[in-house]
């Protein structure tokens, strides 16, 4: 548990993305619980990976993602989500993420839950696999 990571003041979500530049590189601003509040800039495109143990939860801070979605049966869809959207991807669903023009994404997940999910071997230089940082 990362209840070191929760504070008791207000965090405002605006300064915290302006403390940093880096993407596809989560900060933590807050816990509940066990489940980090995370924020995230991204650009480009993810890798496909998929969470075994937990959802994924997604609110759009401003720009636009996709996100590819790989269901069940094999089929591939896209979901388009505007600034101001929320949506979850169900755990154990292979997904990608991508932002063409660069987007701020509040992410809520277990703490334990590394950003790269299940995806194993090399990641493209621009990815961290990592848990969350905390904001400086």
């Amino acid at each position: 548990m990362h209840y070191q990571r929760m504070t008791t003041e207000p965090v405002n979500l605006r300064l915290a993305l302006d403390s940093f530049t880096d993407e596809w590189d989560p900060r933590i601003v807050t816990c509940i619980n066990d489940y980090d509040v995370r924020i995230v800039k991204i650009r480009g495109e993810f890798v496909w990976h998929r969470h075994l143990e937990t959802d994924e939860f997604f609110h759009v801070l401003d720009g636009e993602i996709d996100i590819a979605l790989r269901e069940p049966d094999g089929q591939e869809r896209t979901v388009h989500l505007d600034q101001g959207s929320v949506f979850t991807v169900p755990r154990g669903t292979e997904h990608k993420p991508a932002s063409e023009h660069g987007a701020s994404v509040l992410l809520l997940e277990p703490s334990s839950t590394m950003n790269t999910g299940d995806r194993e071997g090399e990641l493209p230089e621009h990815i961290r696999s990592t848990t969350g940082r905390n904001l400086a």
